[in-house]
């Protein structure tokens, strides 16, 4: 080697990767327009949907450092997404009553339960099921998008969520699929639900009225006649049962929005983060490797000769250079684990900021305490209590009630 201070063809590859190395941000997200029914449609077509709180998605062996999934944030997530889904569908008119529960026991036509796959306010994908009353599946899709800068801007409309794009895209797959329906296939699901919710309370009663195979399918065998009285009570109390969805709904509701203004904060601030973390990391990468090869560039210099004092100089600078280089990727890094610290602060924040609280049932001094879950299992208690009260006998008297055949399937 001369004594010419010389670069690989790498070195210029890197300074050319490292002098532009910077990950490029989405402006504006992707959009789908939500399908709005234009028209009245009849109340008889109309289904009703339950919404279970999704399952937060958090790994059992999480680690927050390599994943960057923050259970508190995800547990609120769970509670915060499946209401925004109910909001998305009541705008469209096509459905009946939407409303988020706490479990399966509340028997409704359409149910949706759902697992959080992704959300850290860039990107979201949330697995979404959708089953009916009769054990019918229809679909299982995951629903994905990319949040632009435009997403969390002030000037937005503040009735589209920053992830408004998979709540549509959700709602019009739900209305492409009940709109293929037979209308006797959504008579069926109404009276399916309805005749579980009897079961439930009367067993012996009406436990013989349907059928579940093993796959989970409900045939209809019969219903009851509709002049039977004990008919006309259990309606009652599944109205009675319906308020008290409602006031959850509201409790829900309360969390919804009390959470809407730091959650949409951590999101933001979450995707500014992940996107300077990943312009860092990558920085940093780029600007280590090239500051390495200026090192051992310049300790392979030969300094020997008549311009000696020059060239080792000129070997020096070179070494300098490099060790800076690779100390700013190490201050880089050091800068990135900083946004992380400041992710899992406002996480802990945003959670202070969005307890659950305690509701009060239908304006009663009793308090149902607990989860959404537990609240409501005690609540089941009661309506069965209810039921014994106001029909005067219990569950294992055989009324002996007159039926009718259910309708024949088309």
């Amino acid at each position: 080697m001369n004594g010419t201070l010389r670069f690989s063809p790498l070195v210029f590859v890197l300074m050319f990767f490292a002098s532009g190395c910077t990950v490029s941000e989405v402006i504006t997200g992707e959009t789908t327009e939500l399908n709005v029914a234009t028209l009245d449609v009849s109340e008889s077509l109309l289904l009703d949907v339950g919404i279970i709180n999704f399952d937060a998605g958090i790994p059992e062996d999480n680690n927050i450092e390599k994943s960057g999934i923050y259970p508190e944030v995800r547990m609120a997530e769970a509670r915060y997404l499946p209401y925004h889904i109910k909001t998305t569908l009541q705008g469209t008119g096509y459905w009946g009553a939407v409303r988020v529960i706490p479990n399966r026991y509340v028997f409704t036509d359409v149910t949706l339960s759902g697992r959080i796959v992704r959300s850290d306010g860039e990107y979201v994908t949330l697995a979404i099921k959708a089953e009916d009353s009769l054990g019918n599946e229809w679909f299982e899709n995951n629903y994905s998008t990319q949040t632009g800068l435009t997403s969390y801007a002030e000037y937005r409309d503040r009735s589209n969520d920053p992830y408004q794009k998979i709540f549509n895209d959700l709602a019009n797959d739900l209305h492409a699929y009940v709109s293929a329906l037979d209308p006797k296939d959504v008579t069926r699901m109404r009276q399916a639900s309805e005749l579980k919710f009897f079961a439930d309370m009367a067993p012996d009663s009406y436990g013989e009225h349907f059928e579940v195979d093993e796959d989970g399918m409900t045939t209809l065998l019969r219903l009851p006649a509709e002049n039977d009285p004990t008919v006309d009570r259990l309606r009652q109390i599944r109205e009675r049962d319906r308020l008290v969805i409602d006031t959850l709904n509201e409790h829900y509701a309360n969390f919804y929005y009390g959470i809407a203004l730091p959650y949409e904060g951590w999101r933001k601030t979450a995707r500014e983060q992940s996107i300077a973390y990943r312009q860092t990391r990558r920085s940093a990468t780029m600007k280590a490797l090239l500051g390495v090869v200026v090192v051992a560039g310049s300790m392979s210099v030969n300094t020997g000769g008549s311009n000696s004092r020059a060239k080792q100089a000129a070997k020096y600078v070179g070494i300098n250079r490099g060790m800076r280089t690779v100390m700013d990727a190490w201050r880089m890094r050091s800068s990135a684990n900083v946004y992380r610290e400041n992710i899992k602060e406002l996480s802990e924040s945003f959670v202070a900021e969005a307890a659950p609280m305690v509701i009060q049932v239908e304006g009663e001094s009793r308090r149902l305490t607990g989860t959404a879950e537990a609240q409501y299992e005690s609540w089941r208690k009661l309506l069965h209590e209810i039921y014994e009260v106001e029909t005067g006998f219990s569950q294992e008297v055989d009324l002996s009630v007159p039926t009718r055949s259910a309708e024949p399937a088309g």
